[in-house]
């Protein structure tokens, strides 16, 4: 028997998980963040009330929670998708346990639990990039960028060296700490490279952010991928918006080149570094975030 899911219906909050809630060895405390297919919770490991993020897997387009905390899919359809994304929600969590380095959130713990999955991720403060863009919280300025975007190069350069592309940076996915100290989140996109064409996977895209060739079947993607998505988080802090998404540029490219538009403000070197990361053809921008990091450090 298939249930019937009305979404006008169904309380809001029943899709959160209620502060107090325990589940397998934490106690969550309160909502931090959510988004189509997760939600992020603070929590305390009940052994030594150490905090922790809790990512869980809730894609509300698939499923939802029931009065007892139990996820499932809103139909035998959805079912399908549902599974499916779990298996890649797990190997996101696997993949992070693997990937230690100062610049890149670290993943403590996964388990299955409420008919989904649980990712367990150390806690940092701070406050994600996109937010300080749009609230103008603090002066970005060349020596702002050149020390966040060398740290999270470090980052994503560790990513690399793991043969796996993150294919999702940008400033949403960039938590800005104390003495401007990147943490890259969200490896909800992350893929192997070189990929087989046996076995292309769903691609995430972000639009102003994602390369031409991640919105294309059979896109070459690589770590040039990732270097776009770095010109473009920088462009964003320079135009404080997003940039126009990589296929209308394709057509019809109407972003001024930074060299152009910011030769007053920043200097010649840097905004030559963002117009070639973010080149729209991939075989015209730095291959490589070594590439990439020799460029920077002017």
């Amino acid at each position: 028997m298939t249930e019937y899911y009305d979404p006008d219906t169904y309380p809001q909050e029943w899709n959160y998980l209620e502060p107090g809630t325990i589940i397998d060895q934490y106690i969550i405390e309160r909502r931090l963040a959510h988004g189509g297919f997760s939600s992020v919770y603070l929590a305390r490991q009940l052994s030594d009330q150490v905090q922790v993020a809790i990512k869980e897997y809730l894609p509300r387009k698939l499923a939802h929670r029931t009065w007892n905390n139990t996820v499932i899919p809103h139909d035998e359809t959805a079912s399908v998708l549902f599974m499916r994304g779990r298996e890649l929600f797990f190997k996101e969590a696997k993949v992070l346990v693997n990937l230690k380095h100062a610049n890149i959130v670290e993943a403590i713990n996964f388990f299955e639990a409420n008919a989904t999955v649980y990712m367990v991720m150390s806690y940092d403060y701070g406050i994600c990039l996109d937010k300080l863009i749009k609230n103008a919280a603090i002066e970005i300025n060349e020596a702002f960028l050149l020390t966040v975007f060398r740290q999270l190069l470090l980052g994503v350069a560790a990513i690399h060296a793991h043969h796996l592309i993150h294919l999702d940076i940008k400033p949403a996915n960039i938590l800005i700490r104390p003495d401007n100290n990147p943490l890259l989140l969200d490896f909800g996109a992350i893929q192997h490279f070189p990929m087989s064409s046996k076995r292309q996977q769903a691609r995430i895209c972000s639009q102003g952010f994602s390369p031409l060739e991640q919105y294309e079947n059979k896109g070459n993607m690589g770590p040039w991928s990732d270097v776009y998505a770095v010109g473009a988080s920088m462009r964003t802090c320079l135009d404080g918006k997003i940039p126009p998404a990589a296929p209308e540029r394709a057509k019809q490219d109407t972003l001024k080149s930074a060299a152009k538009v910011y030769k007053q403000r920043y200097s010649q070197v840097l905004l030559q570094v963002i117009d070639a990361a973010m080149q729209v053809q991939p075989q015209d921008r730095p291959q490589s975030i070594a590439v990439l990091q020799r460029l920077l450090n002017y």
